[in-house]
Protein backbone atom coordinates (compact mmCIF):
# COMPACT_ATOMS: atom_id res chain seq x y z
CA UNK A 1 0.00 0.00 0.00
CA UNK A 2 1.25 3.40 -0.89
CA UNK A 3 1.03 5.42 2.25
CA UNK A 4 2.14 8.88 2.02
CA UNK A 5 4.88 10.73 4.42
CA UNK A 6 2.61 13.15 5.40
CA UNK A 7 -0.45 10.99 5.81
CA UNK A 8 -0.48 8.35 8.46
CA UNK A 9 -2.28 5.80 9.76
CA UNK A 10 -3.55 6.13 13.65
CA UNK A 11 -5.19 3.33 15.06
CA UNK A 12 -7.45 3.78 18.43
CA UNK A 13 -8.27 0.39 19.82
CA UNK A 14 -9.78 -0.75 23.09
CA UNK A 15 -12.40 -3.20 24.74
CA UNK A 16 -16.11 -2.28 23.91
CA UNK A 17 -17.31 0.44 26.45
CA UNK A 18 -13.90 1.89 27.24
CA UNK A 19 -14.63 5.07 25.42
CA UNK A 20 -12.22 4.90 22.75
CA UNK A 21 -15.25 5.98 20.14
CA UNK A 22 -15.75 9.73 21.86
CA UNK A 23 -11.83 9.66 22.15
CA UNK A 24 -12.12 9.39 18.21
CA UNK A 25 -14.77 11.72 18.10
CA UNK A 26 -12.58 14.04 19.78
CA UNK A 27 -9.68 14.04 17.42
CA UNK A 28 -11.73 14.09 14.60
CA UNK A 29 -13.52 17.25 15.63
CA UNK A 30 -9.55 18.81 16.83
CA UNK A 31 -7.80 17.62 13.78
CA UNK A 32 -8.47 17.48 9.83
CA UNK A 33 -7.96 13.62 10.28
CA UNK A 34 -10.46 11.22 8.80
CA UNK A 35 -12.44 8.52 9.99
CA UNK A 36 -11.99 5.26 7.90
CA UNK A 37 -15.80 3.74 7.63
CA UNK A 38 -14.74 -0.10 8.22
CA UNK A 39 -17.06 -2.74 6.30
CA UNK A 40 -19.06 -5.75 8.35
CA UNK A 41 -21.40 -8.86 7.46
CA UNK A 42 -23.65 -7.42 10.56
CA UNK A 43 -26.83 -6.34 10.02
CA UNK A 44 -27.69 -2.25 9.82
CA UNK A 45 -28.78 -1.23 12.77
CA UNK A 46 -31.99 1.21 13.43
CA UNK A 47 -30.72 5.14 12.23
CA UNK A 48 -27.50 3.45 10.53
CA UNK A 49 -26.93 4.31 7.52
CA UNK A 50 -24.74 2.21 4.53
CA UNK A 51 -21.41 3.75 3.68
CA UNK A 52 -21.79 6.33 6.76
CA UNK A 53 -21.95 4.02 9.84
CA UNK A 54 -20.40 0.77 8.32
CA UNK A 55 -20.27 -0.47 4.36
CA UNK A 56 -22.78 -2.98 5.10
CA UNK A 57 -21.74 -6.99 3.13
CA UNK A 58 -23.06 -10.04 2.81
CA UNK A 59 -20.62 -13.08 4.46
CA UNK A 60 -19.43 -14.35 0.75
CA UNK A 61 -19.14 -10.54 -0.24
CA UNK A 62 -16.69 -9.71 2.58
CA UNK A 63 -14.64 -13.31 1.80
CA UNK A 64 -14.11 -12.11 -1.63
CA UNK A 65 -12.77 -8.97 -0.69
CA UNK A 66 -10.35 -10.31 1.42
CA UNK A 67 -9.20 -13.29 -1.00
CA UNK A 68 -8.39 -10.00 -2.97
CA UNK A 69 -6.74 -7.72 -1.33
CA UNK A 70 -9.34 -5.02 -1.24
CA UNK A 71 -9.14 -5.60 2.91
CA UNK A 72 -6.56 -3.84 4.30
CA UNK A 73 -7.35 -5.76 7.90
CA UNK A 74 -10.69 -7.63 8.59
CA UNK A 75 -11.48 -9.79 12.19
CA UNK A 76 -14.16 -11.43 13.36
CA UNK A 77 -15.92 -10.14 16.42
CA UNK A 78 -19.70 -11.68 17.49
CA UNK A 79 -19.84 -14.01 15.09
CA UNK A 80 -19.94 -11.22 12.43
CA UNK A 81 -16.72 -10.04 10.45
CA UNK A 82 -15.29 -6.62 10.49
CA UNK A 83 -12.57 -4.98 8.45
CA UNK A 84 -10.94 -1.74 6.40
CA UNK A 85 -11.12 -1.51 2.99
CA UNK A 86 -8.16 -0.32 0.73
CA UNK A 87 -10.18 1.79 -1.14
CA UNK A 88 -11.89 3.75 1.77
CA UNK A 89 -7.88 4.63 3.17
CA UNK A 90 -5.70 4.65 0.68
CA UNK A 91 -6.86 8.64 -1.35
CA UNK A 92 -7.04 9.93 1.83
CA UNK A 93 -3.62 9.16 2.84
CA UNK A 94 -2.39 9.72 -0.32
CA UNK A 95 -3.89 13.49 0.10
CA UNK A 96 -1.43 14.03 3.09
CA UNK A 97 -3.95 13.79 5.42
CA UNK A 98 -4.25 11.31 8.38
CA UNK A 99 -6.42 7.94 8.60
CA UNK A 100 -8.08 6.96 12.16
CA UNK A 101 -8.97 3.42 12.54
CA UNK A 102 -11.41 2.26 15.79
CA UNK A 103 -10.35 -1.24 15.20
CA UNK A 104 -9.90 -4.84 17.40
CA UNK A 105 -6.40 -6.53 18.36
CA UNK A 106 -6.49 -8.88 15.26
CA UNK A 107 -6.74 -5.82 12.19
CA UNK A 108 -3.96 -4.00 14.82
CA UNK A 109 -1.44 -6.66 14.20
CA UNK A 110 -2.21 -6.57 10.57
CA UNK A 111 -1.94 -3.12 10.50
CA UNK A 112 1.72 -3.65 12.06
CA UNK A 113 2.35 -6.29 9.83
CA UNK A 114 1.42 -4.34 6.77
CA UNK A 115 2.03 -0.78 7.72
CA UNK A 116 5.06 -0.59 10.07
CA UNK A 117 4.90 3.56 10.15
CA UNK A 118 1.21 3.28 11.21
CA UNK A 119 0.39 4.70 14.83
CA UNK A 120 -1.11 2.13 17.25
CA UNK A 121 -3.05 3.37 20.50
CA UNK A 122 -4.57 1.14 23.03
CA UNK A 123 -7.27 2.54 25.65
CA UNK A 124 -7.72 0.71 28.74
CA UNK A 125 -10.24 1.12 31.77
CA UNK A 126 -8.74 1.73 35.03
CA UNK A 127 -9.99 -1.09 36.25
CA UNK A 128 -12.66 -4.05 35.33
CA UNK A 129 -15.36 -3.41 37.22
CA UNK A 130 -15.59 0.31 35.83
CA UNK A 131 -15.71 -0.89 32.34
CA UNK A 132 -18.50 -3.36 33.86
CA UNK A 133 -20.33 -0.23 34.86
CA UNK A 134 -19.99 1.60 31.31
CA UNK A 135 -21.19 -1.01 29.06
CA UNK A 136 -24.17 -1.45 31.70
CA UNK A 137 -24.39 2.41 31.54
CA UNK A 138 -24.94 2.37 27.59
CA UNK A 139 -28.05 0.09 27.72
CA UNK A 140 -27.28 -1.94 24.74
CA UNK A 141 -25.37 -4.87 26.55
CA UNK A 142 -27.47 -7.71 27.24
CA UNK A 143 -26.57 -9.10 30.65
CA UNK A 144 -25.58 -12.27 28.77
CA UNK A 145 -23.25 -10.45 26.59
CA UNK A 146 -21.86 -8.55 29.37
CA UNK A 147 -19.53 -11.87 30.86
CA UNK A 148 -18.13 -12.26 27.24
CA UNK A 149 -17.58 -8.96 26.47
CA UNK A 150 -15.79 -8.15 29.81
CA UNK A 151 -13.70 -11.79 29.05
CA UNK A 152 -12.44 -10.64 25.92
CA UNK A 153 -11.70 -6.91 27.47
CA UNK A 154 -9.11 -9.28 29.69
CA UNK A 155 -7.83 -11.16 26.60
CA UNK A 156 -7.14 -7.74 24.62
CA UNK A 157 -5.88 -5.29 27.70
CA UNK A 158 -3.17 -8.71 28.44
CA UNK A 159 -2.22 -8.83 24.87
CA UNK A 160 -1.84 -4.64 24.40
CA UNK A 161 1.21 -4.08 25.17
CA UNK A 162 2.94 -6.67 22.77
CA UNK A 163 0.37 -5.09 19.71
CA UNK A 164 0.36 -1.19 20.35
CA UNK A 165 2.99 2.19 20.74
CA UNK A 166 1.03 3.05 23.23
CA UNK A 167 -1.36 2.37 26.30
CA UNK A 168 -3.82 5.08 27.49
CA UNK A 169 -5.94 4.71 30.68
CA UNK A 170 -9.66 6.55 30.55
CA UNK A 171 -10.15 7.17 33.96
CA UNK A 172 -11.50 10.23 33.02
CA UNK A 173 -12.31 11.28 29.21
CA UNK A 174 -11.01 14.61 29.22
CA UNK A 175 -7.66 13.43 30.24
CA UNK A 176 -7.76 10.44 27.88
CA UNK A 177 -8.35 12.58 25.35
CA UNK A 178 -6.00 15.20 25.11
CA UNK A 179 -2.97 12.15 26.40
CA UNK A 180 -3.67 10.91 22.89
CA UNK A 181 -3.79 13.90 21.06
CA UNK A 182 -0.41 14.50 23.05
CA UNK A 183 1.15 11.60 21.53
CA UNK A 184 0.63 11.82 18.05
CA UNK A 185 1.63 15.33 18.00
CA UNK A 186 4.92 13.72 20.07
CA UNK A 187 4.54 10.55 17.24
CA UNK A 188 5.46 13.98 14.47
CA UNK A 189 2.01 13.01 12.62
CA UNK A 190 1.19 15.71 10.90
CA UNK A 191 -2.29 17.68 10.77
CA UNK A 192 -1.95 19.14 7.87
CA UNK A 193 -4.20 22.32 7.05
CA UNK A 194 -6.84 21.72 4.36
Amino acid sequence: MNTSPSGRLIVISGPSGVGKTTIVESILESTPSVFSVSATTRSARSGEVDGVDYHFVDRGSFKAMVASGEILEWAEYGGNLYGTLRSSVQPILESGRNVILDIENEGAKQIRASCPEALLIFVVPPDLETLAGRLAGRGDTAQSDMALRLAVAVEQIAEAPEVYDHIVENADLEHATKKVLDIVGAEGTVFPVQ
